[in-house]
């Protein structure tokens, strides 16, 4: 593919992104100016909660829709690389467990005839559901996609290099990445046996048999979580010690999607959740379950593991826009970026 069909792959996929971001802004407008459509009962839920909760999302897929819009524009490739490299790491956090599980969660609700709760109609009506899943299931494909692209422009000569010819970074900063890495690689993987253990109706510890009753989309959504967590884990290892183990023929971009997704997946839908579950008990004094015990624990921990890999990609950015050589420094030298390091 040449670089204008790259381009024009780009910018269609950004424009179909932020037209999937559409219909969700709309309608959280819409509930903050009072306008309950859709809406079934609020239950326990307080109008100012509930105002305040439909403003901060509103706000993050503002944030994504501004990106996909940047994806469109040729200034992208001069942007600096975090600006676009973090919301659209925090967008695949909180998008892709969605794109498998609503429509696997789904499927498994209708073969075994047990109950879907996006079909119930208890708290929202559920062409809700169905419009806003959608919807983000069609802005993870194409905003996913268009960054793909963007970053086989940008960085492509690095993501296509296999891991066995990775030139060996200096031994300080060698040192530094696996003091970081390891650990996170290994929370990866107990967290993510933790999440299927949990998903499949096995909890154990303080505070886990006090959480909400799971239904088959709960229950799918954490085996999903689960799998992507040891997906990161084992895409972390392979980036960690490219020369080495069975993984050293693929080329870079297979483990470090892996290690993206899944360190995404586990800070934005475990330590950020967490977090915010702990912030609502300190504002109001109440007592969550998913705050506390092992469920508190494992959030936490997956907020700390979240932070490490991002403390690792900021350590590896540096590092590779630090070499001279142009093939081992796509980061500096790409088409188009005119010399600008991320």
């Amino acid at each position: 593919m040449n670089t204008d069909q790259r381009t024009d792959r780009q910018v269609l996929l950004g424009r179909l992104a932020v037209a999937a971001c559409a219909p969700y802004l709309l309608l959280k407008l819409l509930w903050i100016l009072g306008h309950d459509i859709g809406v079934v009962d609020l239950g326990r839920t307080g109008r100012g909660t509930w105002i305040a909760a439909n403003a901060v999302t509103f706000l993050m897929d503002a944030v994504a829709a501004a990106v996909a819009y940047r994806l469109t524009r040729p200034s992208g490739l001069r942007t600096p690389a975090w600006l676009l490299a973090l919301p659209v790491w925090m967008a695949s956090g909180l998008l892709t467990p969605l794109m498998i599980t609503v429509p696997t969660g789904s499927a498994v609700a209708a073969l075994t005839g047990a109950a879907n709760p996006m079909a119930s109609g208890d708290f929202l009506r559920p062409w809700v559901y169905f419009l806003v899943y959608g919807a983000f299931i069609v802005e993870g494909i194409t905003l996913l996609g268009a960054f793909w692209v963007y970053a086989h422009r940008r960085w492509g000569a690095l993501l296509r290099r296999r891991l066995e010819s990775v030139p060996a970074p200096a031994p300080g900063v060698r040192a530094a990445r696996r003091l970081l890495g390891v650990p996170a690689a290994v929370l990866f993987a107990v967290l993510g046996v933790v999440d299927v253990l949990w998903g499949l109706g096995m909890p154990t510890g303080s505070g886990a048999g006090a959480l909400p009753a799971r239904n088959v989309v709960t229950a799918t959504s954490g085996v999903v979580q689960g799998l992507l967590a040891l997906a990161g884990a084992a895409g972390l290892t392979a980036l960690l010690f490219p020369h080495r183990g069975p993984f050293r023929r693929l080329r870079t971009r297979v483990p470090l999607a892996l290690a993206w997704l899944g360190s995404a997946t586990v800070f934005a839908w475990g330590g950020t959740m967490w977090l915010s579950l702990a912030a609502a008990d300190a504002l109001t004094g109440g007592g969550s379950a998913s705050a506390g015990g092992l469920p508190g624990l494992a959030g936490a921990l997956e907020l700390v593991a979240g932070l490490v890999v991002l403390c690792l990609g900021a350590l590896t950015l540096a590092a590779e826009s630090a070499r001279p050589d142009p093939l081992a420094s796509p980061l500096r030298h790409a088409p188009g970026v005119r010399g600008n390091a991320p």
